[in-house]
């Protein structure tokens, strides 16, 4: 590898310190460093299967001393080196690497800063109780350990605070006193004593000190690298990195569903028996509505629109579908007028000829649906009641109705998505369901394999 600053320089450079593979760099400075396009691509595809696995854990609801050893296979596969020094420098650049492909779009940042911040939180975890003190002082936190007096004032309450989440009735000796506010995941989970408007905070909590500092960091870092990447760097280096970029950002959630290489083309008469089979929740949904009241809000025409542009409904075909839903509510002259050119924008057809892509679950998951909307995500947006209905429409019930019901209460929403997929299908879906037109494509295999094993059945 071609780099110009040596190992200590680059440690230095990037905010680097800590001692597991290599250390635990803060990434708040980027490095001054030459690197061949090749490896600038591939550590950030190598970067990037960590983050992809990491939400893979998440979406599939595991638990925090599942997804520490998840973190470290995943670092172990896919970012080690045999010499430490290649080991920073690898993590260093694909982190700024991929900043760069994610600043582009809120959706993008919100994922990275996601994906990052989780990393960054079990590697901080894994780190000794010396480099995690390093790293306090790194990140210039103004707490210091709770004097001896006051300790002992309040160490009758801290034996409470750790009997009551199950750990020894031994009280660590060092403890932080910190605003409430800035340790929120704690005070949410009971897990820190309380006093006047503060939190005490053991040495073994700390990251959630770290973590909320680190967040805050990167989340502004992206924000001014999306204004410096738009103002210069996207048209200077069209040539070159650009196209990198965007490759990288096409593997956002893994494959992209939003142009399936092997989509066959969907028509209209296509769609209701689809939407039986191989539609996800959320999306027959918002059909049973559309057919139901003839007309969709702009949220709900994006969302359903852009699916059925991913699976394989031609602009043509899309035009004639929703005029011949709408006419019967506006007419066809208001259709025209009012409606027609957002679906043909959809398609890149208007305005700055724009090829939109269908919404991940990510961005579903995290829509408000207003007053008389029919968009989002059904397992989120629903109540109990509807979302039982709506499962049991889809011939799901007793056990399988129940297992998703619980992960939807513990607001593991992909993760019951993926459940009602293997409900409906009688298989497993190890890859987990996190765009629904994964759903959709995942979906039309099995059924194409389980055609073909019946037909092979019939000719013997």
């Amino acid at each position: 590898m071609e780099i110009v600053r040596s190992h200590r320089q680059l440690a230095a450079a990037g905010g680097g310190g800590g001692g597991w593979a290599g250390g635990l760099p803060t990434y708040r400075v980027a490095p001054q460093l030459e690197v061949r396009l090749e490896e600038f691509e591939l550590f950030a595809i190598d970067r990037l299967r960590v983050l992809k696995g990491i939400a893979d854990g998440l979406s599939r609801g595991k638990r925090p001393e599942e997804m520490e050893k998840l973190v470290k296979e995943l670092w172990k596969a896919h970012m080690r080196h045999q010499d430490p020094a290649e080991t920073l420098n690898k993590d260093i650049i694909s982190h700024f690497v991929l900043r760069l492909v994610y600043c582009r779009t809120e959706e993008l940042r919100k994922w990275f800063l996601s994906m990052e911040t989780t990393l960054f939180r079990y590697r901080f975890r894994l780190e000794s109780p010396e480099s995690q003190r390093m790293l306090m002082s790194e990140f210039q936190l103004p707490y210091k350990a709770l004097p001896h007096s006051e300790f002992e004032a309040v160490k009758e309450k801290l034996s409470q605070v750790s009997r009551t989440i199950g750990q020894s009735a031994t009280v660590e000796s060092v403890f932080f006193k910190v605003p409430f506010e800035e340790v929120p995941d704690l005070v949410a989970s009971r897990r820190v004593f309380l006093s006047k408007g503060y939190a005490y905070v053991a040495m073994s909590q700390v990251v959630s000190l770290v973590v909320t500092q680190f967040r805050c960091n990167i989340s502004k870092a992206l924000v001014l690298t999306n204004r410096k990447w738009t103002a210069t760097m996207k048209e200077q280096e069209k040539d070159r990195l650009t196209p990198i970029v965007e490759a990288l950002s096409n593997a956002y959630f893994g494959p992209d569903y939003s142009q399936p290489k092997d989509a066959v083309e969907i028509s209209l008469k296509d769609i209701d028996q689809l939407a039986k089979t191989s539609f996800p929740l959320c999306m027959r949904h918002m059909l049973e509505k559309l057919r139901e009241n003839h007309h969709l809000k702009h949220g709900g025409r994006m969302q359903f629109g852009l699916f059925l542009k991913g699976a394989g409904l031609k602009l043509e075909d899309a035009l004639a579908f929703w005029r011949a839903e709408f006419s019967q509510k506006v007419g066809s002259e208001r259709f025209d007028k009012e409606y027609a050119y957002s679906i043909r924008h959809n398609y890149g057809k208007e305005g700055k000829r724009t090829d939109y892509t269908p919404y991940s679950c990510q961005k579903i998951i995290s829509a408000t649906p207003g007053v008389g909307d029919h968009h989002g995500c059904p397992y989120r947006h629903f109540g109990e009641e509807n979302l039982r209905a709506a499962l049991n429409k889809m011939g799901i019930s007793g056990h399988p109705l129940d297992d998703i019901m619980d992960k939807v209460k513990n607001r593991h929403y992909q993760l019951a998505c993926t459940m009602t997929f293997e409900a409906a299908h009688g298989v497993s879906c190890d890859t987990g369901i996190n765009h629904p037109n994964q759903y959709f494509s995942e979906s039309q295999k099995v059924l194409k394999a389980k055609n073909q094993a019946v037909q092979s059945q019939a000719t013997t």
